[in-house]
């Protein structure tokens, strides 16, 4: 399990925005996906584990008289979303007691619901949030339910109360089934966990999506609660191939009206977050999306309007890796205009390999993204070549980006995906020399992508490499668009 304060499920529906974590504490909200928190819970402190234990809302529970315990002490923890839904339910065991969590947001409330059974048990919580957020017990003795509201208090300007904890979860369950209805539907041959990943990814989108202005956040944890391009752009495709037209054009108007070469990404009100120049392939992922969102009739054109310069500027700029600027393979395939060095010197053994003429910068699973969604056929044999090599290198929860790589052996879910997602749409090319085999490898990299995943379905930034639990933010949005893209491809 991963420690406490570390989210691994998240709740609402583009507005208010709540990260729960393993053990059913409320550890993130936020107004709207990428607004500022209003629980003060730092990642850095989050990854050293000196978080305060009284940090943002924490159920507890008192067993046969003795002193109030939070989740993380049970015996055994189990986490769940109701199906179709982003709400959340934790379930903990001291010895005979049952304690059940049930987190919601719907609009600008929160409903948090503990019940407790099985034995001598009273629950109890504490709640640690910032101004701007009101909160009020409701319930009865061994039922401290929870609601609170952001911008005002929990009572309407009448002076009554508001809707309670039990009508906030209902409608919040029956909100997003609604949603969720709307999807395009996969094929009729997909498998059961297709179809599970599928929802779960689309409700992961969902909830990081600000319904009003577009805004995608990368994910609901301080130093992720920010606007990516290539993240929002993958979310504003998966939209569009998943049938929602309505979130693909809003999330791709957010990226069109940013001032995409001010920084590599944005607050939630467009505004660019210092201390990370533009990087390289900005201009052509939101170029891809505005073509998918049918914004724009290509994505050339979409690219043209964008760049103030021609080519797309790409060299000397940082790629997703965020590290020093270079000439990057992922931002020369994002690019959108012919390359203008040769493709050989990209390559070596076959594969192709993250720095132009550097053949000891090692392989990059970035590669995929010449097959989607920059479709570059010429260089479907290189790709295939690299990936493939790349999946055998990789462990049983997925892959790195790159052999290169220097953030550690732990796997990252958003290059397993894309790279799933290529493998897919090789097996479907009419020049696959063996469909069977590239579809074998999709599936195979699926299958790391569903072991990598928390029981309720979440996928994490990357997990340990060897464990399979989270180490980073969970639920992500970047690798959740990308599965969205990969099942839809092998099942359409």
């Amino acid at each position: 399990m991963p420690p406490p304060f570390l989210g691994t499920a998240v709740a609402g529906s583009g507005e208010l925005t709540a990260a729960v974590d393993a053990y059913g504490d409320v550890v993130d909200l936020r107004a709207s996906p990428a607004g500022p928190a209003l629980i003060e819970n730092p990642h850095g402190r989050q990854a050293a584990g000196t978080v305060a234990a009284d940090t943002g809302i924490v159920p507890r529970v008192s067993v046969g008289g003795g002193p109030a315990l939070p989740l993380w002490a049970a015996d055994s923890v189990e986490q769940r979303y109701l199906p179709g839904t982003n709400v959340v339910r934790t379930l903990a065991r001291f010895g005979r007691v049952e304690v059940a969590v049930t987190v919601a947001a719907a609009g600008r409330e929160l409903a948090v619901e503990i019940e407790a059974s099985g034995g001598d048990a009273v629950p109890s919580v504490g709640v640690a949030v910032e101004d701007g957020v009101r909160c009020r017990r409701q319930g009865h003795p061994g039922q401290p339910d929870l609601l609170c509201r952001v911008g005002r208090d929990v009572r309407d300007a009448a002076g009554a109360a508001t809707e309670g904890v039990g009508q906030v979860i209902r409608t919040a369950a029956a909100e997003d089934r609604r949603w969720l209805d709307r999807a395009r539907p996969l094929g009729a041959d997909a498998p059961a966990w297709a179809v599970a990943m599928y929802g779960r990814s689309l409700l992961v989108l969902r909830a990081l999506t600000d319904r009003e202005t577009g805004a995608v956040a990368a994910g609901a944890r301080d130093g992720w609660a920010y606007v990516w391009p290539r993240d929002a752009a993958t979310a504003a495709i998966a939209f569009a191939t998943a049938g929602y037209p309505g979130e693909a054009e809003l999330a791709t108007r957010f990226l069109l009206g940013a001032g995409l070469e001010q920084a590599a990404r944005f607050h939630g009100d467009g505004s660019p977050v210092p201390g990370r120049a533009a990087q390289g392939d900005a201009i052509g992922w939101t170029a891809v999306a505005a073509e998918a969102a049918g914004l724009i009739g290509s994505a050339k054109h979409a690219a043209k309007i964008l760049s103030q310069s021609d080519p797309v500027p790409w060299r000397n700029r940082a790629d997703y890796w965020e590290g020093e600027p270079g000439n990057y393979l992922g931002n020369a395939i994002a690019s959108g205009a012919p390359w203008v060095v040769p493709p050989m010197r990209w390559t070596t053994h076959g594969g192709l390999v993250r720095r132009v003429g550097d053949s000891d910068s090692g392989l990059d699973s970035a590669a995929a993204w010449a097959v989607r969604p920059f479709a570059r056929p010429e260089l479907y044999p290189q790709v295939r070549r690299t990936l493939v090599r790349l999946l055998a290198e990789g462990t049983q929860y997925g892959v790195t980006p790159g052999e290169s790589w220097h953030g550690g052996e732990d796997p990252w879910m958003a290059p397993t995906a894309w790279s799933a997602w290529a493998f897919a749409s090789l097996a479907s090319s009419p020049s696959s020399p063996d469909p069977a085999a590239d579809r074998r490898h999709a599936l195979a990299l699926l299958a790391d992508l569903r072991r990598a995943a928390t029981p309720a379905g979440a996928l994490p930034e990357r997990v340990g490499a060897r464990t399979g639990v989270p180490a980073s933010t969970t639920p992500l949005a970047w690798p959740h668009a990308f599965a969205v893209l990969a099942v839809r491809e092998l099942w359409p």
